[in-house]
């Protein structure tokens, strides 16, 4: 058996023993830097840092104040809130504890919140602030498992017998603490690897959320797992500001502790571009959008300095793209990431000119990014890899705990997320389905048996309801969701996010697009464009002054757009084009239900809205 298998199959049975672990081994090393605001409310945060003791402080303090409020092995306890320290902190405190996290988006409705802390059963709700009490106050007839909230931030907020502070709940904890000093050893300690950890809520494409459970087991094996794959160190910095009510964001915490590195933690990512020079990340994780919109940036950047300025980066980019390419076929081929001399050439007078700024914009220290949840445009990688910013992507789901695969350091391909982690097996069924076992999978949907029947096998296969393929040498390359694939009125199958990939590669102004086409006779598409970049644009086009709705109804936008969709079409195979497209009035977001909080497309919400477009594009063609 191998040293991997070896760390991997003597796991404990949960992360909060990886925790007490962790802070036996390094009391003193940090843990955690987070921001202050600024006392007056202008300037910069102060960031402050917690050592790993420090934070078992906190930590054990919330397990005993939860435990003190009556919470039992097992019962679940909801935490609504953006991600901040307290988030972290506060899910620590519910797996020492010995019970299970309710993660809800600070986003979600009080219908839908209302929904999960009522299906989940959870006795107490961690609330950010006075908004996500409020919530609970709303539906708090509909709740009558909920004992108890505690609210993070007490601005704005009456205390109730019902309703306390975490400043309330970890005196409460540490006086516990004092009488039972052994408390939370013994509570860990008698932890099983079966025993429910995480009810992470799908904020799903369609109908209600389902609860996937994710016992104990699962996090622990993802730590031992991530810390195998030698990707990440105990030198490491790596910025979090995921959302940590989704997988993506919560895997991260696991692989940290294992490893014992630092992590800086802000989930406001209108200071993404603000913190990185701050914090200077060795690596942080990411989904697609950033990276798009960090490239339209850059380009609209260029642009905006005239035109010599944005020639140069129009050159460097495709420098860029090619010496990418390269790097990596030669690497696969060779062991060795080499460029022909030319290329390199041109490639070291492009660092100099956009390269090095890019990577200072970054904070100057970071070694890779990891990108998930939906594709990344395999363009916009090559680009950035050839900047010498690295994006591994992986794969995963929340119902396989999030990472299942991710491209191996240097031998990372673009265009694939990499290889299972060890100890994750794949196979690929006749029609294309990826299927995945594991001990990352889950134990099934939250009393829902016919749906985890519908996905998951007695032998342990999990049927992800993507399609994709593997390479001989192991790396898997995602195509489509199984459900998004559509078949056209001719016959010929589409694979949507494939052709929406694409575009977001050439035109720099997207920022959301849905390709449409299902049982039609061509393809159309619906296209809502990134406000900053496309009032930028205005500015400079005799469009000044005008708001967001009229610039994309002005002929002059749908002109430029039209550009952009021609030249995506000459790549395109005939049936995949593109005939006709609408601007959307207003970007896709959260709040109308359009996209999920992890960024994704509710594609049947988003036709339902805008059929009355849809039709308008298909009026007057004769549907075979």
């Amino acid at each position: 058996m191998s040293d991997t298998q070896t760390l991997i199959e003597n796991r404990p049975p949960s992360v909060a023993g990886l925790f007490l672990e962790r802070v036996s081994a390094t009391p003193d090393g940090e843990a955690y830097r987070y921001p202050v605001p600024a006392a007056s409310g202008q300037g910069p945060d102060d960031w402050k840092s917690l050592s790993w003791a420090q934070t078992a402080d906190r930590v054990y303090a919330i397990a005993a104040g939860l435990i003190e409020l009556g919470v039992q092995p097992e019962q679940r306890v909801a935490l609504a809130s953006a991600t901040r320290i307290e988030w972290i902190l506060a899910d620590l405190g519910i797996m020492c504890a010995g019970a299970a996290t309710t993660t809800v988006y600070p986003q979600t409705n009080a219908d839908e919140s209302a929904y999960i802390l009522s299906d989940s059963e959870s006795r107490v709700l961690i609330a950010e602030d006075a908004a996500q009490l409020a919530k609970a106050v709303e539906k708090r007839a509909e709740l009558p498992d909920l004992t108890h909230v505690v609210v993070i931030d007490p601005a704005g907020v009456e205390t109730a017998d019902w309703i306390l502070t975490l400043d309330e709940l970890e005196k409460r904890g540490a006086a516990r603490l004092e009488q039972d000093p052994e408390l939370i050893k013994k509570r860990v300690g008698a932890i099983t690897k079966d025993q429910l950890a995480t009810l992470i809520y799908t904020s799903g494409t369609t109908g209600r959320p389902k609860g996937v459970r994710l016992p104990h087991d699962n996090w622990s094996y993802m730590a031992k797992a991530i810390a195998a794959t030698g990707l990440i160190s105990g030198e490491d910095v790596q910025y979090l500001w995921l959302p940590l009510a989704h997988v993506f964001g919560k895997v991260l915490t696991s692989g940290q502790i294992e490893v014992g590195h630092v992590t800086a933690v802000d989930g406001r990512v209108d200071k993404i571009i603000e913190n990185l020079p701050v914090v200077q990340p060795t690596y942080m994780a990411a989904v697609p959008r950033i990276f798009e919109k960090v490239y339209n940036g850059i380009a609209n950047k260029a642009r905006a300095g005239g035109g010599a300025k944005y020639k140069i980066f129009q050159w460097a980019a495709e420098v860029a793209r090619e010496y990418a390419k390269v790097a990596q076929d030669n690497f696969r081929r060779t062991g060795t990431a080499s460029v022909p001399f030319g290329l390199g050439a041109k490639h070291k007078v492009a660092d100099a000119l956009v390269y090095a700024k890019i990577r200072e914009a970054f904070g100057g220290n970071l070694r890779a990014c990891v990108s998930g949840s939906v594709a990344l445009a395999p363009e916009i990688g090559f680009f950035f890899s050839g900047a010498g910013i690295h994006i591994l992507e992986g794969y995963g789901l929340t119902e396989s705990s999030a990472a299942s695969f991710v491209n191996p350091g240097e031998a990372y391909r673009t265009g694939t997320v990499g290889k299972p982690l060890p100890g994750t097996e794949v196979r690929i069924a006749e029609d294309g389905e990826i299927l995945l076992r594991g001990p990352g999978i889950m134990e099934g949907y939250h009393k829902l048996p016919e749906k985890t029947a519908e996905v998951l096998e007695p032998d342990g296969w999990f049927h992800t309801g993507d399609i994709g393929e593997l390479s001989p040498d192991g790396y898997l390359r995602i195509t489509d969701r199984k459900k998004d694939l559509f078949k056209t009125s001719g016959g010929k199958y589409i694979a949507p996010t494939e052709v929406e990939g694409q575009f977001k590669s050439v035109c720099p102004y997207v920022s959301n697009i849905l390709v449409h086409g299902a049982d039609r006779n061509f393809c159309t598409a619906l296209i809502a464009l990134d406000e900053a970049s496309i009032l930028g644009w205005a500015e400079e086009n005799g469009l000044g002054g005008k708001s967001y709705a009229e610039v994309v109804a002005a002929p002059a936008t749908v002109s430029l757009i039209e550009g952009y969709v021609e030249q995506l079409n000459s790549g395109l195979q005939r049936w995949q084009t593109i005939k006709k497209f609408r601007l959307l009035p207003r970007d896709l977001d959260v709040e109308h239900g359009e996209i999920t909080p992890s960024l994704k497309l509710k594609r049947p919400v988003v036709e339902r809205e805008y059929q009355h477009l849809l039709d308008e594009m298909y009026e007057g063609t004769r549907e075979k």
